[in-house]
């Protein structure tokens, strides 16, 4: 088999970083190609491997994520239906973007960048706005700016706001361009958009974003997968450990307050754009030891989050149980 050929350790460490991935991706309802794509790039792959990689990691990943919010009743199919317009034609531009890129041999550095300041600028974003105090108004006031404008048709969102059209399907041409350039879902873009920008609750904020990604990177993957740019033993590897994750990661949105899962999200964020950067200013400068600097915070911060929403889902559950419990003397 093809995927042997990855030596065993590695494809333990794919499956253990699948799982880990997919706790991430079925709590905050992203892909987890904002860290796969980072990570492939650490460990040496192309730029358009890792990019066509990360984005069929993520149609993987998006169907089991899908189904589990769809039970859970955290779907808005409308909203997700007219992004996908928007993020279609946005993933050709991208990859369009990537590939010419690629000729003018300038790729990994611009996809890097590209992910340096995405990533911190949302991470910083979404730590602000945890240590703010009015989290809670916010979303709905910046929904309710764009919602009276009249020259489109509306749709009428959970949480009360009142969107254009236009304004969504422009949305998801930005996210989509992002996605086909950085080889990511747009989750991670997507998701804040949803929440602070539409006034979205969080856990069908989560389960919107995962439809769309699912539609949008069976896509990705398909016009990547046409220039060979996609490693299918290593994206298999993922998606064996990322399919037992996701279950748990969805369950977890129940669990644990939104608050938390706000600052684990920027977490996140955060470690993805500085590991990013390390692995960019070692291959400039020749500086071995911000390689292992870039994967400890990858790999090590995955590990971390996810089992800080492990241990933070059952500290609920055991508290409810105790809850429900009749006293004993």
């Amino acid at each position: 088999m093809e995927i042997l050929n990855l030596g065993i350790v590695t494809i333990g460490l794919l499956v253990g970083f699948g799982l880990v991935i997919g706790i991430l991706f079925g709590f905050f309802g992203m892909g987890g190609s904002f860290l796969v794509t980072p990570a492939l790039l650490v460990a040496g792959y192309p730029a358009t491997v890792a990019v066509g990689s990360g984005l069929a990691f993520v149609f993987g990943t998006s169907v089991i994520g899908a189904l589990r919010h769809r039970d859970h009743d955290q779907v808005c199919y409308k909203l997700a239906a007219v992004m996908i317009l928007g993020m279609t034609v946005g993933i050709e531009v991208g990859k369009r973007i990537v590939f010419l890129l690629e000729e003018l041999s300038s790729a990994d550095f611009a996809i890097s960048v590209g992910y340096v300041g995405l990533l911190g600028a949302v991470g910083v974003f979404v730590l602000w706005d945890v240590r703010t105090d009015d989290t809670h108004t916010r979303p709905i006031e910046i929904a309710t700016e764009v919602g009276p404008l009249e020259f489109s048709p509306v749709l009428s969102l959970p949480g009360g706001a009142t969107v254009p059209v236009w304004s969504i399907l422009v949305t998801g041409l930005g996210i989509g361009i992002v996605s086909g350039c950085l080889g990511v879902g747009g989750g991670f873009l997507l998701l804040p958009v949803l929440i602070y920008g539409f006034g979205v609750p969080a856990g069908i904020a989560a389960g919107t974003s995962i439809v769309q990604i699912m539609v949008s990177s069976a896509y990705g993957t398909f016009v990547y997968a046409l220039s060979n740019a996609v490693n299918v033993p290593v994206v298999a590897a993922l998606l064996g450990g990322s399919a037992l994750g996701a279950r748990i990661g969805t369950g977890a949105t129940q669990l644990v307050h939104e608050a938390d899962s706000k600052g684990y999200f920027a977490a996140v964020l955060l470690a993805g754009s500085i590991a990013t950067a390390s692995k960019q200013v070692s291959t400039t400068y020749g500086i071995e030891a911000l390689d292992t600097v870039s994967a400890v915070l990858i790999f090590g911060t995955a590990c971390l989050v996810s089992g800080a929403i492990i241990f933070a889902s059952v500290e609920t559950l055991t508290k409810n149980r105790e809850r429900r419990s009749p006293l004993t003397h």
